[in-house]
């Protein structure tokens, strides 16, 4: 039997490069998966810009809209509820999710971090690893949870440390390997399923 497209809401709070490459792979029927609509914390920026073009719906939930965290969370999780996705991606969203959103889809959030961890965890992976001199570093495509950084790893790739990197330099480079690791992550867990053993994420069916 032929697996339906896994349903995918994006979550984005920038320039939208991450959302971008997901755009383009679902062009791909092989691919697996489709996008049902790109979601903001901010207004008038070009992740939206770029869901506009592909046709695909937008919703913008900001958090000083709110009387407090908890009431924008809630918010969110109604909004990203309408669309009754199988996985939501944050692709550059830059809030942490609370415990009502992650309540409702735990589990089936992914977000990237460009470190790998559980090394360098938080808002300043590239400069924390730069400053601790590492040779390596990289990126990490992980389940959230309600740490910061510290849900089950999907996946990870490494980037070499180079004598003359500014923590830009280093984080553009990274910045290539997490878009086409999640891609290559979401195209897998659309197509294949996943389960969670413990810290383990494996790929495959659940039985």
């Amino acid at each position: 039997m032929t697996r339906e497209p896994a349903r995918l809401l994006v979550l984005v709070s920038g320039s939208g490069t991450n959302a971008q490459a997901l755009l383009d792979a679902c062009a791909d029927p092989a691919y697996g998966a489709r996008v049902l609509a790109v979601g903001a914390d901010r207004d008038g920026i070009e992740g939206l810009a770029r869901a506009h073009r592909a046709g695909v719906p937008t919703f913008v939930e900001r958090l000083r809209d709110h009387r407090d965290r908890h009431a924008w969370d809630v918010a969110l999780r109604d909004q990203v509820a309408r669309y009754e996705p199988d996985l939501v991606i944050g692709a550059g969203f830059m809030k942490i999710l609370g415990s009502a959103f992650l309540d409702r889809f735990g589990g089936r959030v992914i977000n990237t971090h460009p470190a790998l961890l559980p090394s360098f965890p938080g808002a300043h992976g590239v400069p924390d690893a730069l400053a601790y001199g590492v040779r390596i570093t990289g990126c990490t495509a992980h389940f959230v949870d309600a740490g910061v950084d510290t849900g089950p790893i999907i996946a990870q790739r490494a980037v070499e440390v180079r004598d003359d990197d500014t923590a830009d330099s280093l984080h553009d480079r990274i910045k290539v390997e997490e878009r086409a690791m999640l891609v290559d992550v979401v195209g897998r867990l659309a197509r294949q399923g996943w389960r969670v053993q413990g810290r383990q994420v494996r790929f495959g069916d659940v039985r």
